[in-house]
């Protein structure tokens, strides 16, 4: 699902039986492809085999907004690129009908842009490291010792490879793919 300006959500052609990626774009820096986004993302959670029916959440704010969050949930006064809020590891008990609720990524598209301009790639390739890496997040990767690190940006790399040859995301040479938790320590 996607959401218009006002918060109202409707269906997104991403929304595959049980398989549902709730998108909201709170921000006008930059346009944002939300149905693109939000494939990439419920292409990443149905891969690493998340039980079905899911819900997830992906949102993009502008600076303000991710300092905000970035400050209340990490004590990091300045915004950053993506946040990722994991809700239901999957262990919690519900109907059978009842979505498990995975989690929500928040990502800004103004430090995106900024830090896509910093390593020479194309804002679009940014993107879609973020999409995947907080989905990664939302899984229980992590990067905060150097072997999680390298586990999560060998996901990644596999995840941006298979997006872009079916055509859902840019191809990301295997060096920028690896560059989320380098080139920004504060993303989380």
């Amino acid at each position: 699902m996607t959401a218009d300006r006002d918060g109202v959500p409707r269906p997104s052609d991403s929304d595959i039986d049980g398989e549902v990626v709730v998108v909201f774009d709170r921000q006008r820096d930059l346009t944002v492809d939300e149905g693109r986004w939000a494939e990439l993302m419920r292409r990443v959670l149905a891969e690493e085999q998340v039980s079905i029916p899911w819900e997830a959440g992906l949102s993009f704010v502008d600076a303000d907004e991710m300092a905000a969050l970035n400050t209340t949930h990490r004590g990091v006064e300045r915004p950053t690129d993506v946040l990722a809020f994991g809700a239901d590891d999957g262990s919690a008990p519900r109907g059978p009908d009842e979505p498990r609720l995975v989690g929500d990524v928040v990502i800004c598209p103004s430090v995106a842009a900024a830090n896509a301009a910093a390593c020479g790639r194309l804002v679009e390739e940014e993107m879609a490291l973020l999409v995947v890496h907080g989905a990664l997040h939302l899984l229980g990767y992590d990067h905060i010792d150097d072997r999680d690190a390298e586990k999560m940006e060998s996901r990644e790399q596999e995840f941006l490879a298979l997006a872009a040859t079916s055509g859902v995301a840019p191809a990301l040479a295997p060096a920028a793919a690896s560059g989320v938790a380098a080139q920004n320590s504060g993303s989380s």
